[in-house]
């Protein structure tokens, strides 16, 4: 019998990373400019390892390989049968590359993954922004001219952000994390980046970084221009505030804010994961209760029954269905 099962993180050393989830979250992070947790992952060789309950030890590639059917429901796995979904904290303490991820009609050509995803901002500095999509009238044309000069960045759509906000970037979609944030990010299970610029720096190991100019032109979507964060708004559900932020086959997010003692039934037979973004709360699921604080993830099977999320104090998270 499964139960609600949460996992230790795998984390990430990165250049552009830092401390922020050792001070936002009390996580334990090693030593190191630790740019991201993965919080939920089934990658090859980064399979999260369960941290709770009778199958504590075990990880999400064994929970996969032989209860793939309790975990999933109507989800559909991905590649090779591996859980859909990828779920990260990320910390960045300066900018991201500018960067694609291959389009799904494109992928197998260029011998990647596609990868839709979502960003909640957690966490910003007071100068914060994205940098998504292209800005009104760049042509593929002068997106090339300027990857030649240096100066692409130009052709960016830049977004200020602020704790709350929600980007939602589809395969094909140009873009980059500025510094300063810490963002909850939702996303197909790959790892595929394509790098266009990198701010002229180098990486850990003191050289620049690979680019991949010529997969990245096979993959942008040049018909993208300025998109915006989303836009919903805040509805009362019973003794929960619910407001919808993704609705895609691949994956839907709400967000949910509970006074202390509001209390939200999970839907039954549906793959879901709580990620806690401020708070405290409850996760009971039959005889089972986890207790989960801000920048911790819960995985819910499908096979459970009656899954009820209790607020012990003003809380605040992510609820992800996988589709």
């Amino acid at each position: 019998m499964l139960y609600p099962i949460i996992f230790q993180p795998v984390f990430k050393d990165r250049i552009w990373g830092g401390r922020e989830l050792e001070r936002l979250y009390a996580k334990p992070i090693p030593a190191g400019q630790i740019g991201e947790s993965w919080e939920i992952s089934d990658r090859p060789g980064d399979a999260s390892v369960i941290a709770n309950g009778s199958l504590a030890g075990k990880n999400l590639r064994w929970l996969m390989e032989n209860h793939a059917a309790e975990i999933l429901g109507d989800a559909k796995p991905a590649a090779d049968g591996r859980f859909p979904l990828l779920c990260k904290i990320l910390d960045a303490r300066e900018k991201l590359s500018l960067q694609v991820h291959p389009p799904a009609s494109k992928a197998a050509e260029l011998k990647g993954e596609p990868k839709t995803e979502m960003w909640y901002i957690a966490d910003a500095a007071p100068d914060a922004s994205l940098y998504v999509g292209l800005k009104n009238g760049v042509t593929r044309a002068e997106f090339e001219r300027k990857i030649s000069d240096g100066s692409v960045a130009d052709c960016f759509h830049r977004i200020p952000v602020k704790a709350g906000d929600t980007m939602f970037l589809p395969s094909g979609r140009v873009h980059a994390i500025g510094d300063g944030l810490v963002i909850f990010e939702i996303q197909q299970n790959s790892d595929t980046t394509y790098r266009v610029f990198d701010w002229n720096r180098v990486g850990l190991d003191g050289q620049p970084r690979e680019l991949h100019i010529t997969q990245s032109l096979a993959s942008i979507d040049f018909n993208d221009f300025e998109p915006k964060l989303v836009a919903t708004s805040f509805v009362t559900d019973g003794n929960v505030q619910k407001r919808a932020l993704v609705n895609d086959p691949l994956f839907n997010v709400e967000a949910w804010q509970l006074v202390f003692g509001a209390a939200g039934l999970l839907k039954s037979k549906k793959l879901q994961i709580v990620a806690v973004t401020a708070g405290q709360v409850e996760i009971k699921s039959g005889t089972t209760t986890v207790n989960l604080s801000a920048g911790q993830f819960c995985l819910i099977p499908s096979s459970l029954d009656r899954t009820e999320v209790l607020a012990t104090s003003t809380a605040a998270l992510l609820l992800v269905e996988a589709n």
